[in-house]
């Protein structure tokens, strides 16, 4: 890698928020170097976009900010400056079009995040970004100059201003490692614990039958809360260890923080939330003659597989012999989570660099000319195109933190 010790800006990281604030600084004029672990940019990003390349959501604004839990204030900033119309624009401005799905999430209309990454880049090498792989950050040496070893070893880099956007702590084989903490601890940056978001939890332990003939099967159309919250519609999917998938991760913030409090979290689960307890009641009220219950559940409720095993597996032996209580099982499930899954399994990290050590516009107070941006920063989102819109956006405000900055 070229000697550029008169660089003004590095950008530690090569996924959303750090591409990103490399756009608007090089648009600005400045030169600017991306700094990579990886041997490609964008890991993570492209592995989010497999099943789906889901970049955003279409509700309105408000709706949309609220997504962010107790840091939907410090958010709302950022996506003001970049919010979900004018990501679908800047989507639009590199050759690809994107459509609203029937759940209001957003996609490119070929659903992968490879054609997008790949004009992005090519955009931004054509605006002057230069690109380094293979390049991990140290931290700094006693002159303040940034760390970075690589194939050829390790040297030193002068710049005026760094930008790191380091991701979290999930998926560390793809570059968010979370290394970063200990770096940024010994120099008086307040952080918060990474922890896993949009996760699966574990229970106390499934028998033998339910982790050997189920474990992998989907929870189709059912509904989950907390106790005492409202139930949220969706999907679940039984592992060997507990409970995981789309609804699950809605409501992972909450469930993980009822067990940082408590030591365990209920959760109640509707296997038919599309009927009512009184009509469940009706059903299971009817003669079943010499048919088993098991039949009596699939001919009644439809109520079979995954569901059935895991109705027997927490209602209770005493419970199939009481069709009021059945029902009442079948429509609150209580099931107890003790923990989440590893944090390597999650979708995406909770905590990082608090908000009170960052300027507005994003600067570390401790560091002065060291900004941060990403998964990083101490918030968290629920999947379904919030954690990529908040990347981008907090991504833009760094840089044009930093552009100030520089200009100041």
């Amino acid at each position: 890698m070229p000697d550029t010790p008169a660089l003004p800006v590095a950008i530690i990281g090569a996924g959303p928020a750090g591409l990103m604030a490399a756009e608007v600084l090089s648009q600005a004029g400045v030169p600017v170097a991306v700094f990579d672990a990886m041997p490609s940019v964008g890991r993570k990003f492209l592995l989010a976009g497999v099943g789906g390349m889901n970049i955003t959501h279409s509700e309105p604004f408000e709706a949309f900010v609220g997504r962010y839990y107790e840091q939907a204030e410090w958010a709302r900033p950022w996506l003001r400056g970049f919010d979900a119309s004018a990501l679908r624009q800047w989507v639009a401005g590199l050759g690809l079009d994107t459509f609203i799905g029937t759940s209001g999430r957003v996609f490119p209309t070929d659903m992968k995040a490879a054609p997008l990454l790949r004009a992005w880049v090519a955009r931004l090498r054509e605006q002057g970004v230069v690109i380094h792989t293979r390049q991990r950050w140290l931290g700094w040496n006693a002159q303040g100059q940034l760390r970075l070893a690589g194939a050829q070893g390790e040297q030193q880099l002068a710049v005026r201003a760094t930008l790191l956007a380091l991701g979290g702590g999930s998926w560390p084989r793809l570059g968010s490692d979370g290394s970063w903490q200990a770096l940024l601890a010994e120099r008086g940056v307040p952080l918060a614990p990474l922890r896993a978001a949009n996760c699966g939890f574990e229970v106390e332990g499934w028998s033998a039958l339910l982790r050997e003939k189920f474990a992998g099967s989907p929870l189709k159309n059912i509904a989950l809360a907390l106790v005492g919250d409202t139930p949220r519609p969706g999907e679940a999917i039984l592992t060997e260890t507990g409970l995981e998938g789309s609804v699950v991760y809605a409501c992972s913030a909450a469930i993980r923080q009822r067990i940082e409090q408590q030591g365990e979290a209920w959760v109640q689960l509707d296997l038919l939330p599309q009927r009512s307890l009184v009509s469940i009641e009706a059903a299971l009220a009817k003669p079943r003659g010499t048919r088993t219950m098991a039949k009596h559940l699939h001919s009644q409720l439809k109520l079979d597989g995954a569901k059935a095993a895991l109705l027997r597996e927490l209602a209770g032996k005493d419970a199939f012999e009481q069709p009021t209580r059945l029902a009442q099982a079948i429509k609150a499930l209580p099931c107890r989570l003790l923990r989440t899954r590893p944090l390597a399994e999650a979708i995406s990290s909770a905590g990082g660099v608090r908000r009170e050590g960052l300027t507005e516009g994003l600067m570390l107070k401790a560091l002065p000319g060291v900004f941060c941006a990403g998964e990083m920063l101490d918030w968290e989102a629920p999947t379904g195109g919030y954690l990529l819109t908040a990347c981008f956006a907090s991504g833009r405000a760094a840089a044009h933190g930093l552009l100030a900055y520089l200009n100041g």
